[in-house]
């Protein structure tokens, strides 16, 4: 018994291993924060914690039988909370945009794959993993084909005392058919300069070249980006 059991446990957290190492290593290769080791520990552990389920009742020999409680789903459900804050971590909100949403959802799918496994679904696990990694690779590609809009953020510093206003400044945007919002004012240099700052959108991202090539050659600007804002 003690053999069957053993080799229970190995091949299934070898398979965990395996499954969080597949998530993980798209997500290495396309350089996100959580890569190979973390998808690949998330899977184990939490396959290793769905066998202590499955082996509870060898492991509390003697133990009444009216004092245990099976219940697999609880453990389950005290993964997946964990694994909620660990997700949370590679969130990052950036300037205008959110990261990290597709890194923590893998996380999320990769704990469910350990789950799956350390309860001997084999095949809705190996599926799980292929429709995963299919999701995370093949579906970028649709996502790069597809037409959206593309976001960015717009700054541009100039004299108070020049003869460009904020107006100005939105008309240039616009002859570019860029889609503004989200503006924001800031004074500095001690009140002799003031600063625009706004979220843009467009649907070909050569518009936020030209843009720059624009402003660029305006003389009463002081300094100026144009910052594309880039996706997971």
């Amino acid at each position: 018994m003690f053999d069957e059991e053993l080799l229970t446990t190995v091949i299934r957290l070898v398979l965990a291993l395996v499954a969080g190492g597949i998530i993980g290593l798209e997500r290495t290769f396309n350089g996100r924060p959580a890569g190979f080791r973390t998808h690949s520990l998330v899977c184990l552990a939490s396959s290793l914690l769905m066998l202590l389920t499955v082996f509870q009742w060898e492991l509390l020999k003697g133990v009444p039988m009216d004092t245990i409680r099976v219940d697999p789903t609880r453990m389950a459900q005290g993964i997946m909370t964990g694994i909620g804050f660990l997700g949370a971590g590679v969130i990052m909100k950036e300037r205008h945009t959110v990261r990290g949403l597709t890194t923590a959802a893998s996380i999320w799918i990769t704990a469910a794959l350990g789950i799956l496994i350390g309860m001997g679904f084999y095949w809705a696990a190996a599926w799980a993993t292929l429709l995963s990694l299919g999701i995370l690779s093949t579906f970028r590609i649709l996502e790069d084909r597809v037409p959206q809009l593309h976001t960015g953020a717009l700054a541009i510093m100039i004299l108070r005392k020049s003869n460009i206003n904020e107006q100005d400044v939105l008309d240039i945007v616009k002859y570019f058919n860029i889609k503004y919002s989200n503006r924001s004012y800031f004074v500095q240099d001690e009140g002799k300069a003031i600063r625009y700052e706004m979220t843009i959108q467009t649907r070909d991202t050569d518009d936020f070249r030209k843009l720059a090539e624009t402003v660029s050659q305006i003389e009463e600007v002081l300094e100026f980006s144009v910052s594309p804002l880039s996706k997971e």
